[in-house]
């Protein structure tokens, strides 16, 4: 089948929305995300600082402790992707966004403020707990309501070059924070890192929750929510129960995909700088700077990839994804075992592969979902996949290793789970062009 003969035929058309507003949409929305993916970037990149400071044990007891404490904000996701999801269908993107950016951002920069374990005791590792489990609340909304809001900014023909500017937010804050913990031990030392300056990136995040909370609060809610309102057409969200029996097949699509998507880019992005500090042998140094140049090169072809998407629609773009990985991610985790220059491409080339998928996220999920039920629907299949296969991918890979011996189990781990890919991609209608007004299953019936 030609990229041609998936799009389907075009319906009408979303709002018009202005120029201008757009733009402060997409800055509101990609904000926010950088902001969420910013904790991620500092959390993963500074664990070492973090587990030294804030746990008891020798060094390999606290940084498990550490690792296991960044996995709690994963398990708590789905209990905000319920909480914030209806509530976002009901109250209004706007409400919902304005305050978990707020929540996070607030979080991330107590994470900063926490004594010593050597001054409080086990009050520093619980506040810690506390404050992912705040941070994984908040994210089960922050999350899908961004990709919703941007795509029910964006115009129809457009929805995947602008909604790609979400991911590419997601790209900046990881990048911000992994460059920013890099610096801050080359400029200040280990000594004075272990002391005090792993601190100052947590610090940093208030001011760019407050920055994304004012851009939030100064838009208006988006243009097919208040149409819907003033239509009439806006209904209380159904019980979880009633949710996943009427709209259980893009919710299953939704998980499918997303057990492929974030196993791609947690391995990649949060276990990668262990990975091939411990495994490949590079020093801490080149094991951040690896993943950080990588995310530079996939920064500048998310926009396009999600333009693309507009031309040849979303299905073709993850098949190209799911299938490029399955083959290729074998032999390039082979050319990053021999040394720091082959770590550098094989990463490139890792991150070349995934941005299909990354760059159209905001464009594919949210058009599964009729109005209703977008953010709701996609909030909670979204966090309930991301928290079992996504939270987990980084101990995956290290325990499947530990268990084989075999340092490729992890690409082989990258290799199931875009197999599901697959398998969900077969089973998702072609999304590109289609307004937001329809629901694409039920279309997908009557065809």
């Amino acid at each position: 089948m030609s990229a041609s003969s998936d799009l389907p035929d075009a319906l009408p058309p979303q709002p018009v929305t202005d120029r201008a507003t757009l733009r402060r949409a997409i800055a509101a929305s990609a904000l926010g995300n950088a902001t969420e993916w910013f904790d991620y970037g500092i959390y993963a990149y500074g664990v070492t600082y973090i587990s030294a400071a804030l746990f008891p044990g020798d060094v390999d007891e606290a940084v498990l402790f550490a690792l296991a404490t960044f996995a709690i904000s994963f398990l708590v996701r789905p209990l905000g992707g319920l909480f914030w999801g209806p509530l976002g269908d009901r109250l209004g993107r706007k409400s919902v966004l304005a305050f978990t950016i707020l929540l996070m951002a607030g979080a991330t920069f107590c994470v900063g403020l926490i004594p010593d374990y050597a001054d409080i005791g086990f009050w520093a590792p619980t506040l810690l707990i506390l404050l992912r489990m705040v941070q994984g609340f908040s994210t089960g909304g922050e999350y899908g309501g961004a990709a919703t809001f941007m795509a029910e900014y964006a115009p129809d023909d457009r929805r995947g070059f602008y909604g790609s500017f979400l991911e590419f937010g997601t790209l900046a804050g990881f990048s911000l924070g992994a460059f920013l913990m890099l610096a801050f031990s080359l400029l200040l030392g280990d000594a004075a890192m272990h002391e005090w300056g792993w601190r100052i990136p947590f610090l940093i995040a208030a001011p760019m929750g407050l920055i994304g909370m004012y851009l939030r609060s100064r838009m208006e809610d988006t243009p097919i929510f208040r149409e819907a309102g003033h239509a009439g057409k806006r209904a209380e969200t159904p019980p979880l129960a009633l949710l996943m029996r009427r709209h259980w097949q893009p919710m299953l699509v939704v998980g499918g995909l997303v057990v492929a998507l974030n196993v791609v880019n947690y391995t990649l992005l949060s276990y990668m700088p262990t990975y091939l500090q411990r495994r490949i042998g590079l020093s801490p140094d080149e094991a951040l700077i690896v993943p950080i140049i990588g995310m530079l090169f996939m920064m500048m072809f998310v926009p396009l990839a999600g333009g693309l998407s507009d031309r040849v629609g979303r299905r073709v773009m993850w098949r190209v994804s799911l299938i490029g990985l399955l083959v290729a991610v074998v032999p390039l985790y082979m050319l990053m075992a021999t040394g720091f220059a082959g770590a550098i491409v094989g990463f490139i080339l890792l991150g070349l592969l995934y941005v299909p998928q990354l760059a159209t996220i905001s464009a594919t999920f949210p058009a599964l979902f009729p109005t209703s039920v977008r953010f709701a629907g996609f909030a909670i299949a979204y966090n309930i996949s991301t928290s079992i296969f996504g939270g987990t991918a980084p101990a995956m890979g290290s325990a499947l290793i530990t268990v084989t011996g075999n340092e490729l189990m992890p690409a082989f781990y990258m290799m199931a789970a875009c197999l599901v890919g697959l398998v969900a991609l077969r089973f998702m209608p072609e999304t590109a062009g289609r307004s937001l007004h329809h629901d694409p299953f039920s279309e997908k019936k009557q065809d």
